[in-house]
């Protein structure tokens, strides 16, 4: 067994029936890799549509698992896996023939603990111009639009950074991902968002400080389904609302560490201390302030969109602050050493 590919999905049996499918076409035998389907608690035809991709397939299992949480279900599947190579997919992806070859060539280096591909957009219909600016190449010919999670780095093999790797295309060795304590909280329904963390960013940052190999393949690529729905300022601003949730958590936790290693007891106090404002929150601030007073160059609509953007992050990240502030409970659980169990 070679790889282990790891699919959490909740009532999108459509999408994952289509991702499912996308195996069935894949360059590498299928003696080996495996795929794992973690079913999070759907109530549609997901079941039934894995059934029948095992019949097809011969190499998929299904698990059920009604926890809510993202990470629960990436949780689940690195313990199932019977390979140490770990291909987390979205269920709304459609891979390229050449996905799982590419990605255990690509492992064939010892070094190489991370890898990915592009993620290109497979629109449901033509998206605003708005987006499509976003979604050009940047000065180094680079397309990285991290709201929709679609990302491009060109046609030749090379190391990146871990950040470049996004969890809709995320291959890691499981020894790395269990040194780094798993997955933290990620997609979490609206009504329990208080509970989301920042998802593979904490592995990103693991891999990054120790400075082990992260590498792009660009056979290693997937579609990635960008619904209508996702066409709007609201679904970017409703991004951009979990963004500041996500960094929120993250620079609780990091000022939480500091805190433990001093030694000090009145932990979750200290947390929200005045001493320190965060990096992050001050560059947003400054952010906000650089827009409003040098933007003279860019259209009006361009300029509204960035300014509610960080407000709409900062509404995010106090949002979240206030919770955990009020709530001993709320940040003993983003302060858990990992989230493994």
């Amino acid at each position: 067994m070679i790889l282990s590919v790891i699919i959490p999905t909740h009532n999108r049996c459509s999408l994952l029936q289509a991702a499912l499918n996308s195996l069935e076409m894949q360059t590498l035998p299928r003696s080996d890799f495996e795929v794992l389907v973690i079913d999070n608690g759907s109530t549609d035809n997901t079941k039934q549509v894995v059934e029948s991709a095992q019949q097809r397939l011969g190499n998929v299992r299904y698990f059920y698992e009604p926890t809510p949480g993202l990470h629960v279900g990436r949780h689940l599947g690195l313990k199932k896996a019977k390979s140490d190579i770990l291909v987390y997919a979205d269920d709304d992806i459609e891979a390229f023939p050449t996905w799982l070859e590419a990605i255990a060539e690509s492992f064939q280096d010892p070094e190489v603990v991370l890898v990915g591909g592009k993620n290109l957009p497979k629109w449901e219909s033509d998206p605003p111009d708005w987006i499509l600016k976003m979604w050009e190449p940047d000065k180094n010919g680079n397309r990285i639009l991290g709201y929709l999670s679609i990302l491009d780095l060109g046609d030749e093999e090379k190391e990146i950074s871990p950040y470049y790797v996004f969890g809709c295309n995320f291959s890691v060795r499981k020894s790395v991902l269990l040194e780094a304590g798993g997955f933290h909280p990620d997609a979490f329904p609206q009504e329990l968002i208080k509970y989301r963390g920042d998802g593979e960013g904490h592995v990103w940052q693991y891999i990054s400080e120790r400075a082990y190999k992260a590498f792009y393949h660009p056979k290693a690529s997937v579609y990635h389904a960008v619904p209508f729905s996702r066409h709007t300022e609201e679904y970017f601003f409703r991004r951009v609302i979990n963004q500041g949730i996500s960094d929120s958590f993250s620079m609780i936790r990091r000022r939480h560490i500091v805190q433990v290693q001093e030694g000090n007891k009145n932990r979750w106090r200290l947390a929200f201390s005045r001493e320190l404002i965060p990096v992050e929150l001050k560059n947003r601030i400054r952010s906000l302030i650089m827009i409003l007073l040098f933007s003279v160059t860019e259209s009006r609509q361009v300029v509204k969109r960035k300014i509610l953007f960080d407000l709409y992050w900062l509404k995010g990240f106090l949002y979240h602050r206030q919770q955990v502030r009020k709530d001993i409970e709320l940040f003993s659980y983003v302060t858990k050493n990992n989230f493994l169990d």
